[in-house]
């Protein structure tokens, strides 16, 4: 995924209510930009950090501008903007850069299933196969090299578990992607010390044959690829 038009770069002042950030450009204007996380974002929005911008043509939008990738002073890229993730899987996947992931003829995305009402974000289907379902999770909070998931009680994450292991008692194949997406980061696991119910699920999700992967993004603030695949240590 390539940034086009380029990202422009600011100086971060904060992070507020959530969807908010206020910058200062290197020419010295003042912005507020939309902050597609709704995260903790520890770590990914310190003060004094360089964030990487875009900017929309949409004539109806308040606030034109939306963070993608921090850089922050300790020389790390992270990408920021959750709604990233599903978009860098499906190009890898369709790409050829998951290996566990080929040998599909279709690809569809937000896809209605299951009983408590989800949608899976993507589905891959081909001839003489069963379904996979594929559950996408953005990872940015990194502990040294240490990445984690989630970085705050995620009730929606618990729901998706229970989703997929239903997937495997259904007899289709069911995976958790979690795509990392901090340059920083050289293996993942679950945040125990922050959701421990997620993390228990998440063990008895890959018990009962719910596939679990972790792959790396190489991050600038020109492009970001997936795939580099790491140790996911449960």
């Amino acid at each position: 995924m390539q940034f086009l038009p380029p990202l422009r770069p600011a100086r971060l002042i904060k992070r507020y209510k959530r969807f908010l950030a206020d910058v200062i450009t290197p020419d010295g204007e003042a912005l507020t930009l939309h902050c597609p996380n709704t995260g903790a974002m520890t770590g990914c929005a310190t003060p004094g950090d360089t964030v990487w911008y875009s900017t929309s043509e949409s004539k109806t939008r308040k606030y034109p501008h939306t963070w993608e990738v921090t850089e922050t002073q300790g020389g790390a890229f992270i990408c920021v903007n959750t709604l990233r993730a599903n978009q860098l899987a499906k190009e890898a996947i369709q790409n050829g850069n998951i290996s566990e992931l080929t040998g599909y003829s279709e690809i569809k995305s937000e896809v209605k299933y299951g009983a408590e009402r989800s949608r899976i974000d993507l589905k891959l289907q081909a001839q003489g196969r069963p379904d996979c379902y594929i559950e996408v999770k953005s990872v940015t909070l990194a502990e040294q090299e240490q990445g984690y998931f989630p970085d705050a009680v995620t009730e929606r994450g618990q729901k998706h578990l229970r989703e997929l292991m239903n997937v495997v008692a259904e007899g289709d194949r069911a995976v958790l992607l979690f795509t990392v997406l901090h340059s920083a980061i050289t293996c993942f696991s679950p945040a125990r010390h922050i959701d421990a119910k997620y993390a228990q699920l998440l063990e008895e999700a890959y018990n009962k044959g719910v596939e679990v992967l972790a792959y790396k993004a190489a991050l600038s603030a020109e492009m970001i690829t997936l795939q580099e695949p790491l140790k996911v240590v449960l």
